[in-house]
């Protein structure tokens, strides 16, 4: 695909699309032209397909917005009803007592969902960590774990639940003798292509 298909045939495609993923995610215009070394002013020309645009432009574009560059140039409307099965869900390599796979169909939209678990003193890591500034719900399945949050300490038990801004840096240990279970919903979607990548089916887990 060259510079100059993209620049015309897609043009209006490409512009809608952008909008739209940048919209869901409650990003400025301002704010993704300085994820990707553009401007706003560039940016609003391009979502209202007044504008090409070079591949390497749209590829830092996609990254900053979570999705794919095929993504942009899809103008099919999804399916309503997007089944993932439980062999097909997309999984990070496994850390050590610890297991997180992506419950969202790429590409993202509106928000994403995660579910972990955990062996009996698995965590998410040694150090807190933060990602964008959304709102973020952490549900319990099964088990018992300690929440981190910022300079509070919870234990959260099955069916216990706790909502927080996903800006605020958060650890999660299994604290039980069983494997725990947990759900993360994130509202607007934080993670951009890069780390989506990482996520492979892993069938049988």
């Amino acid at each position: 695909m060259d510079d100059i298909a993209v620049a015309t045939k897609n043009q209006a495609v490409i512009g809608e699309k952008v909008k739209a993923f940048r919209a869901a995610r409650r990003m400025s215009l301002r704010a993704l032209g300085d994820a990707t070394g553009t401007t706003a002013s560039f940016l609003s020309q391009l979502e209202r397909g007044l504008s090409g645009v070079n591949i390497s432009t749209l590829m830092r574009i996609a990254g900053a917005l979570g999705i794919s560059l095929t993504d942009l140039f899809d103008d099919g409307s999804p399916p309503v009803g997007r089944v993932l099965r439980k062999d097909e869900r997309p999984a990070l390599p496994p850390a050590e007592g610890y297991r997180k796979m992506l419950l969202s169909r790429r590409p993202i939209r509106d928000m994403e969902v995660y579910i972990g678990e955990f062996d009996p003193g698995g965590s998410t890591g040694e150090k807190p960590y933060s990602h964008g500034d959304s709102q973020e719900l952490f549900f319990v399945i099964r088990g018992e774990v300690e929440l981190t949050l910022g300079e509070e300490r919870h234990v959260l038990s099955s069916g216990d639940s706790i909502e927080y801004p996903s800006s605020v840096p958060h650890k999660t240990v299994n604290i039980g003798t069983e494997t725990a279970e947990v759900i993360w919903m994130i509202a607007p979607p934080t993670s951009v292509a890069d780390d989506l990548d990482k996520y492979l089916p892993r069938p049988g887990s």
